[in-house]
């Protein structure tokens, strides 16, 4: 008479079940993937009723996405992860510019603008004008000419321009450095504003006891050939939401001054020389 499999010789079962892949990194996430998930599943004792109720939550995660909203990323920022992704894989050394979670907003193609040129392409009247200044450098203090800023931000209506429309556009645009490494950027001030709450994230943080909103600031990704690229956002330092943001992304060291319509941040980006 046979006895009964445990739920490690389970786990072991599964494990196993890999081992024909012929992609060793697909075969070292799946068993990790797999190993949490059976110790999550074991620590809190999951019911019937809760794992239909999580397979649910997955479904309608998946019908909230489209071309325009990805509420998969919205997941993955409100629990922490995004966060940790760009920790994990931001290699730079101590000193450079700090990175926050990339978003679910980021639109390729935006245009290409001139130095002091501005984003915005439909004044709003809860507009107040911001001019956005600073260097990018590197770890010695050198300027980095030719340096990209992809820069967005959310409208002063607390909507970013697609959440109005997939061809909407508004405050976006990508700038080139001066040879002393210098940009001047004319926007509008960033507000504070909550993330899309209507789908099965509002509904997990509501349930969790936890608030949608996340301070004022404006994204941007800064890089230039020979350097390693940062995804980051900057703060502003009256935002109420600093000690809470919804997707954990606020850095001491991008808080930054944003009264009387000037921001001024200096960059500093890492090589990737060894």
């Amino acid at each position: 008479m046979s006895s009964r499999i445990t739920p490690a010789e389970h786990l072991e079962e599964v494990q196993n079940s890999f081992d024909n892949s012929i992609n060793p990194r697909l075969v070292e996430v799946m068993r990790a993937a797999v190993k949490h998930l059976h110790a999550f599943t074991a620590e809190v004792g999951l019911t019937h009723k809760e794992w239909f109720a999580g397979i649910d939550f997955l479904t309608q995660t998946g019908k909230m996405c489209d071309e325009v909203r990805q509420e998969f990323i919205l997941l993955s920022d409100t629990l922490g992860v995004s966060m940790l992704l760009e920790m994990i894989n931001y290699s730079a050394s101590e000193g450079a510019t700090e990175p926050t979670v990339f978003g679910p907003f980021h639109v390729d193609g935006s245009p290409h603008r001139k130095d002091g040129g501005s984003i915005v392409d439909q004044m709003l009247p809860t507009d107040s004008p911001l001019v956005f200044s600073g260097t990018v450098c590197d770890l010695d203090g050198n300027p980095i000419a030719g340096a990209s800023l992809d820069v967005w931000q959310v409208q002063s209506n607390g909507l970013y321009d697609v959440q109005q429309g997939a061809s909407q556009r508004n405050l976006r645009g990508i700038f080139k450095t001066n040879a002393d490494g210098t940009f001047t950027i004319n926007t509008v001030q960033p507000i504070d504003y909550t993330i899309p709450d209507d789908g099965p994230v509002g509904k997990m943080l509501r349930a969790s006891g936890r608030h949608q909103w996340r301070p004022a600031h404006i994204h941007m990704v800064v890089a230039a050939d020979g350097f390693i690229p940062v995804t980051t956002h900057l703060f502003d330092q009256a935002s109420k939401y600093l000690k809470s943001d919804a997707v954990f992304g606020v850095r001491d060291s991008l808080i930054v001054d944003m009264s009387n319509g000037h921001c001024k941040y200096d960059f500093v980006l890492d090589s990737t020389s060894e």
